[in-house]
């Protein structure tokens, strides 16, 4: 299950992305928006999320204007490591090596086609784990504020 998610600014290319999904029989939740109207992102990032952090979903997307205030909003949840990717190298690298589990994008950044094609990078890579995963924990140990150099 993949919890999905946008504000006005990222609309079009969730609405892509959710082509995607089911073309390729992948389920998903629609947290929304559903409209160009204004509405404010944090709303919809937390619902993402929510939804990654509770086991409701495996993989969150969330996109708004630029992919920065959503991934701001989504990283607040305990659990969530969300990032921003404009690029494919990004997309890949981001789970093979930090193991993300929300991917951000932004609607006034990439096209349509660039956010499917980032989408089905992120949703087919796999973490590495090896020598990642020590610095994986390492971010989860900042997150319970036990880090300790």
């Amino acid at each position: 299950m993949i919890a999905i998610g946008c504000d006005h600014g990222g609309l079009q290319i969730k609405n892509a992305v959710i082509d995607y999904l089911k073309e390729n029989g992948i389920s998903y939740t629609d947290c929304g928006c559903y409209t160009e109207e204004s509405v404010d992102y944090p709303e919809f990032a937390y619902q993402v999320a929510q939804n990654v952090a509770d086991g409701k979903a495996e993989l969150g997307i969330i996109c708004c204007g630029t992919g920065i205030g959503v991934s701001m909003a989504a990283n607040k949840v305990k659990g969530i490591r969300a990032a921003v990717c404009t690029d494919e190298f990004c997309a890949e690298m981001t789970r093979r090596h930090n193991n993300a589990n929300i991917l951000c994008m932004g609607g006034r950044v990439i096209d349509e086609a660039k956010a499917v094609k980032l989408a089905s990078i992120f949703l087919n890579t796999p973490f590495d784990g090896g020598r990642h995963e020590k610095r994986v924990n390492m971010i989860t140990d900042i997150e319970n504020g036990h880090f300790n150099i």
